[in-house]
Formats: structure tokens, sequence, C-alpha cells
């Protein structure tokens, strides 16, 4: 078991700027999973994926380093932001603007005591909603990565994208509506 497991990010952080070393491992470990995932959703790449993460957390380790990073209570949605930044500057590198969404949700499949049928279930339903994620507009496909993926509050989101709190709300409604059209669609065809 680890040692700083109860202890807050905040805390984490202070104790890593202080110079432990280990504290700061816990709160990678806490926090890689939803921000590997929000990058993987939003490059639709997972080796350039795997690039970005490692970027970010540079980022992330200098900026506390530096003294930059506001003790707001919210580490996840300062650390997604900073992904979500850095997807966008690769983006504009690469001369290509679409935030897009990648179907490496069944690599993040958790493999525990289910049963080889649920496990095929899982994958199934996965590449399903996949599919349609992918049939959104960009912009609302990012906007429920954020919300539902990365779980950042509709404020956090609106911050992070650069946009109005009332935008965000609606991005995602719209996005959700979207969805519920298609599983609608769906259901008709499959009768």
């Amino acid at each position: 078991m680890n040692l700083y497991n109860d202890f807050t990010d905040q805390e984490l952080i202070r104790l890593y700027i202080a110079g432990n070393n280990p504290a700061f491992t816990t709160l990678v470990h806490r926090h890689k999973n939803r921000i590997f995932t929000t990058i993987v959703l939003l490059v639709r790449d997972r080796s350039l994926a795997e690039d970005i993460f490692q970027e970010v957390f540079i980022k992330i380790v200098n900026a506390l380093q530096s003294g930059h990073y506001v003790d707001n209570s919210r580490f996840l949605a300062w650390a997604v932001r900073i992904a979500h930044n850095a997807c966008i500057s690769h983006f504009r590198k690469a001369h290509t603007v679409v935030v897009t969404y990648n179907d490496a949700m069944g690599d993040s499949i958790e493999l525990s005591e289910h049963s080889q049928e649920q496990l095929i279930m899982k994958a199934e339903v996965s590449a399903e909603i996949n599919r349609m994620l992918d049939r959104l507009p960009g912009l609302q496909r990012e906007a429920l990565i954020l919300r539902y993926y990365a779980d950042l509050s509709y404020k956090e989101m609106a911050q992070v994208i650069g946009i109005s709190i009332n935008t965000a709300l609606g991005r995602v409604r719209y996005a959700l509506m979207n969805l519920r059209k298609q599983v609608d669609v769906e259901s008709l065809e499959a009768v």
C-alpha cells in the first residue's frame, strides 16, 4: 500500500515541491488513466497519445517546480487543460484543426474477474459507442469527452476550451440529443 494514497492532490503537490518525488509518483498514478484516455480520445492515435502524455507531464513538472500552479483544489482539471492544449498544439503543428475521437476505448476495458462473454459484450458496446461518437460533429464530441471521460465540470470545460459555460452546456446537450437520435434510428432499424 502506498504511504501517500490518503493524501489530497494539494498535499501531494506541496510534498513534491518540497522535494518528495514519491508524492508526485502517487499523483501521477492517481490521474494518469483519465488524462491519457482524454488525450487518446482527442488525437485518435495511441502512440501519438503516449508522446503527448509524456510531454504533458513534463509541462506539469516544470509548472509545479517553477511555481506556476495555483492551488485551486482541481489538479485534474488543470492537468486536463494542459493535455487539451498539447493536443491542440499538435494539430496546429500538423495544420489540422479537427479534434477527433479514437476507437481506443477497447484498450481501456479493465480485465478483471469477468467472463469472456461479458468482456466481448463490453467490447461490442464500446465499439458501438465509439462509432456513434465518431458521427458527432467534432466540437460536440470534444465536449462529451471532456465532460464524461475527463470528468470536468462545465465551468472547467469552458475554461479548458476557451468558451462560455453556456456554450459548453449547449455542446454537451446537443451531443447527447444527437446520440439519442442515433440510438432511436438504430432501434427502429433493428425492428
